[in-house]
């Protein structure tokens, strides 16, 4: 069995460069039979709203709702629970399927024998 990885990512619009190469790693590794499970944290906490992904554009880059919804589809998406109480975000409020969780959960997936973990 592969390694999970787990992918941090702390940009968005912000660093649209950095936060592309995030959500491409994460979704190239799905489609490679990877197990992932993607952090949104920071300005990237955003695109766990529905929308959200459409309004991100980066030249030669692929769509970030695709992107999005092809690890939705194989691994899992979390957002962080500071980062969405910073910005008035609920559970309720999320796209279907994005779990909101906290530092407890990230550093038991990192610590995991079994996991690789990356940080954009």
């Amino acid at each position: 069995m592969s390694k999970k990885l787990v992918i941090k990512v702390t940009a968005g619009a912000d660093a649209p460069e950095r936060c592309s190469q995030a959500f491409t790693v994460a979704s190239v590794a799905v489609a490679s039979g990877v197990p992932v499970s993607l952090w949104l944290t920071g300005e990237s906490a955003w695109f766990a709203l529905p929308g959200r992904a459409a309004g991100f554009e980066l030249p030669h880059s692929a769509p970030l709702p695709e992107l999005l919804a092809a690890v939705l589809a194989a691994g899992s998406v979390t957002l962080c629970t500071q980062c969405a109480a910073r910005r008035d975000i609920a559970q309720a409020d999320v796209i279907e399927g994005v779990r909101i969780a906290g530092a407890q959960v990230f550093l038991s997936e990192v610590m995991a024998d079994d996991a690789r973990a990356l940080v954009y």
